[in-house]
């Protein structure tokens, strides 16, 4: 007896499909360059003063030679001061002690005043020095800014900016140059490859069409024979389904891009015309279709968004259980975002086979399309979707079977 095949070895899923989470970022944890620059050079500045104004300070005492004795003597005579208070009457060995006294008092009065001053000098310097930093740093730095906000407007807008940096031939004029070759290179990559999505579009489209309507021609013919009628349907029948996996891609390829053109588009209204096309199917299939949807504004495309709704409420249709399934379809604002809710009942579907929704031509527990129900493009188009105008969608077992799929949007 012959033994069994073993199964087909398939790589593991991806372990996230999912932009990982930014953690909180505290500003004073986490200076920026420009501050540990100003903070570099003030404190070089400060710690060069500290050590000067040491050194003056200990040649200072030395030259005054502090706790030393006059050098001289007080003999006979009498000598009055109004600096000093000087006994009278008393020997000269007094006299000359109370002297060196006094004269010590004053060194060390102007030690103190000099070390004092000399500290407001360095205070005062030190505030100079780090603002002086700080401008430097930022003159600096401008180039960085300026690459940065290229970068920003070339990830919003078009490929087609460049940063163009003048200046002398240094670190940061090579970094310029080397962003703008990368950009040169993106932007004939996406020309390329929009050329390339126009010209699949024409070439494929436009054969399959004819395809489409010769069969149908030829369906239209009573007088066909009923063998060949069965063969132009089964024909059709792979046609369309030909064209649906064209458009798929086509879609896929078109939706992996940012979306340059934003308009004002509420997710409510993306539902209900999504479901209004997937009614009829559902009223088919026994699914009842519920869910509040509240207004929720986004900024991006209405038809690329149409598709995640559509795409969703098909699946969480076409996918259900036999008798009294459900699909419930919610919109909601949040702070900050926009949510498109989408669960439904259906079979049980382990956590880890999650990721492989996601992926292109891949279902439950199958890795290439094989039935009717669709190309498995649906969840890999929403996803890009998705991506493009900013947003995540997120995939979670329901209990009791199904899923919850939720689509959050920048608003």
């Amino acid at each position: 007896m012959p033994a069994a095949p073993a199964p087909p070895v398939t790589a593991p899923p991806k372990p996230t499909w999912e932009p990982k989470q930014q953690e909180p970022s505290y500003p004073w944890l986490r200076p920026t360059i420009r501050i540990r620059l100003t903070l570099l050079y003030g404190g070089m500045f400060l710690i060069a003063g500290i050590l000067l104004l040491s050194i003056i300070y200990m040649l200072a005492a030395q030259a005054l030679h502090v706790g030393s004795e006059l050098p001289f003597q007080i003999v006979t005579g009498q000598v009055t001061s109004e600096v000093c208070d000087l006994p009278k009457n008393a020997t000269p060995d007094a006299f000359n002690a109370a002297m060196n006294a006094c004269v010590n008092h004053q060194r060390k009065q102007a030690l103190d005043t000099l070390l004092n001053r000399s500290l407001l000098a360095l205070v005062g310097l030190s505030i100079i020095a780090f603002a002086f930093g700080y401008a430097m740093a930022g003159r600096v730095l401008s180039p960085l800014g300026r690459i940065t906000r290229t970068a920003r407007r070339v990830a919003g807008t078009d490929l087609s900016r460049r940063i163009e940096l003048d200046g002398p031939d240094d670190e940061l004029k090579e970094l310029a140059d080397t962003f703008d070759d990368m950009l040169d290179r993106l932007e004939r990559a996406f020309t390329a490859q929009q050329r390339f999505v126009g010209n699949a579009s024409h070439e494929l489209r436009t054969p399959l069409a004819i395809n489409r309507t010769l069969l149908e021609v030829h369906l239209s013919d009573p007088e066909a024979p009923t063998e060949l009628q069965q063969l132009g349907k089964t024909l059709l029948a792979t046609n369309e389904r030909s064209e649906q996996l064209v458009e798929g891609l086509l879609l896929l390829a078109r939706s992996d891009n940012q979306i340059i053109e934003r308009k004002p588009v509420d997710l409510a209204e993306v539902a209900d015309r999504a479901i209004d096309q997937v009614h009829t199917e559902a009223v088919a299939k026994g699914v009842e279709i519920r869910g509040e949807r509240a207004p929720a504004l986004v900024q991006g495309n209405g038809v690329l968004l149409e598709r995640i709704a559509l795409n969703l409420v098909q699946n969480a249709v076409r996918y259900n259980v036999a008798e009294n399934g459900w699909v419930q379809v919610t919109t909601r604002l949040q702070p900050g975002q926009a949510l498109l809710v989408v669960s439904n009942t259906g079979p049980v579907v382990p956590a880890y086979e999650i990721d492989n929704l996601f992926e292109p031509f891949r279902r439950l527990r199958t890795e290439r399309t094989g039935s009717d129900k669709g190309v498995g493009l649906g969840l890999s188009i929403a996803r890009s979707v998705a991506r493009a105008h900013g947003g995540r969608i997120i995939a979670e077992p329901r209990e009791g079977g199904g899923l919850v799929m939720r689509v959050t949007l920048p608003v």
